[in-house]
């Protein structure tokens, strides 16, 4: 096995994991906050990083039928939420590869100033992000 590299995120803020801190998404890829998961409330998410996914499972939801997979921080392994793999109905076809992130289980961290002589070890920006989906 090799060594698995964490991606450090940018943004007007980060939504990180509340466990370990974990960098998972930037507030400018959240789709919408209208969600409720099994916690509560919910974001629909574009994409995700320093995640992985459980196996796909059809679970019947308050909008239908869907199949999706369990969302775990690749740092701390607590579960955040779930992918969208399939949507049976055809009207919630748009949430197929999106993910949702319980509020619970996440926490929303202003981008600070940084000091410019400290490193950065990986920096990726917002719309490079975007534009891998």
């Amino acid at each position: 096995m090799g060594r698995a590299f964490r991606i450090y995120l940018a943004g007007e803020s980060v939504l990180i994991c509340r466990q370990c801190g974990n960098h998972l998404a930037v507030s400018e890829g959240v789709m919408s906050k209208q969600f409720t998961g099994q916690h509560g409330r919910a974001l629909l998410v574009q994409q995700v990083v320093n995640t992985y996914t459980g196996d796909a499972e059809d679970r019947d939801m308050r909008t239908g039928r869907h199949t999706v997979r369990d969302v775990f921080c690749r740092v701390c392994h607590t579960t955040l939420g779930w992918k969208y793999d399939f949507a049976f109905e055809h009207d919630q076809k748009y949430k197929e590869g999106k993910y949702i992130l319980e509020r619970e289980m996440i926490t929303e961290k202003p981008e600070s100033k940084r000091d410019l002589g400290r490193p950065r070890i990986e920096e990726i920006p917002v719309r490079e992000l975007l534009a891998r989906v």
